[in-house]
């Protein structure tokens, strides 16, 4: 008998005899599952290391709200889950993707999942309702998809963040910035120059955009937007954090980020941070950079600067039928520094590019970079100077 029937064979008996256990809490179930095992002539002869993992695998399957999934959950040096149906999970480990040999029982086990994650949010997910965004109680943020939509089953991506919040100092010593660069970047933070950051899905925009926080002064006033919560903003304590929420399965109760950003307008920020921008609620970040609140901060899904800058151009579109030209003009009016980042073929993420938004030329948004990323030399500095030097001088930042 293969591992995996194993594994079937001892969870159906256990859950039969969990049940009538006198004492019902984890340890006793784990003792009694050890016990099992023990006892169970063909996992009995296993190696010490897989008969521990046999029974670790069962007490998950019966106790742990993610099943399998827990030892990853539980993993420090996992970030990400990838569960493509029952027979396909896929963890990311220290910034490489892997496929792992964990197998669910049955398409319905996998959906039971969902459902007591999305029941642990006071969420709902089925045929009807068949899309699931969340956050877990660690903060960790899941996607789920219904298998009827779902061709290969149902899906549910668990993205994971670090318990201990990263510093600029990490990200130097894991060459993700240099010191150059990030000293540049903090006078900029502190004389409060719009930044938005752009880079693929898993580049390490978030965590960026954390990191960069540290240095907004801790006597300003911060309103804090996200569709799912995820920063980790401690050093300042006039904070103010919104978060998105779904509209029931009636069709009620939905509150977007567009009407968080306008309410946000009325709560007296200095600056405003948008977790991410994905849609016609750029319309309103835009607006609110250029309405005084200097210094905010956004993320974005771009390829590049150019790239992003074109997507919040179609992203503006979809709120409002404004010519070309208008639309790019109010960007880069909002929009002053451009940090971009990407994760090369090693797993390691790295700024790969930070520009100035130097204006209009020719109907077209300039862009005037000032570190670029080469391969074998890393980010260096173009030699470019910051072109729009009031904010720095006017605020005493030295560069």
């Amino acid at each position: 008998m293969d591992n995996a029937a194993l594994v079937k064979e001892i969870t159906k008996a256990m859950r039969e005899r969990v049940g009538a256990l006198p004492d019902g809490g984890d340890e006793a179930v784990f003792a009694a599952i050890e016990d099992f095992v023990l006892r169970h002539g063909e996992a009995a002869a296993l190696p010490a290391r897989e008969k521990a993992a046999l029974i670790d695998t069962v007490f998950c399957r019966i106790r742990k709200d993610l099943s399998i999934l827990q030892p990853f959950a539980d993993d420090r040096a996992v970030s990400e889950i990838m569960v493509n149906g029952m027979d396909r999970v896929f963890i990311e480990k220290n910034g490489r993707v892997f496929e792992t040999d964990l197998r669910f029982e049955s398409t319905e086990e996998l959906e039971e999942i969902i459902r007591r994650i999305a029941s642990g949010v006071h969420r709902e997910i089925n045929e009807m309702n068949p899309i699931l965004d969340a956050r877990l109680r660690d903060g960790s943020r899941v996607n789920a998809v219904y298998r009827n939509v779902a061709l290969n089953g149902p899906i549910l991506t668990i993205r994971k963040f670090p318990e201990n919040r990263i510093t600029m100092d990490d990200l130097l010593s894991f060459e993700t910035i240099t010191e150059e660069a990030a000293e540049f970047l903090r006078v900029l933070v502190e004389c409060a120059y719009n930044i938005f950051i752009s880079g693929g899905t898993s580049s390490g925009k978030t965590t960026f955009l954390n990191v960069l926080s540290n240095y907004i002064p801790t006597d300003e006033r911060i309103i804090v937007i996200e569709d799912s919560a995820e920063l980790q903003i401690t050093a300042i304590r006039n904070i103010v954090r919104l978060e998105c929420r779904n509209a029931n399965v009636q069709g009620k109760g939905e509150v977007s980020m567009r009407q968080l950003i306008k309410s946000s307008l009325r709560m007296r920020p200095n600056r405003i941070i948008v977790g991410e921008v994905r849609g016609e609620e750029v319309l309103d970040m835009i607006q609110a950079m250029n309405t005084g609140h200097d210094g905010s901060l956004s993320t974005g899904h771009g390829n590049s600067p150019k790239g992003m800058i074109c997507r919040l151009e179609a992203m503006y579109l979809q709120a409002a039928d404004f010519p070309a030209e208008a639309i790019r003009r109010q960007i880069s009016e909002a929009i002053e520094i451009m940090v971009h980042l990407g994760k090369s073929a090693d797993g390691r993420r790295r700024v790969l590019e930070i520009c100035e938004v130097a204006g209009m030329s020719g109907g077209e948004i300039e862009l005037n970079p000032l570190f670029k990323y080469e391969a074998g030399q890393g980010l260096k500095a173009t030699g470019a100077a910051l072109q729009n030097d009031t904010k720095r001088k006017m605020r005493g930042g030295a560069l």
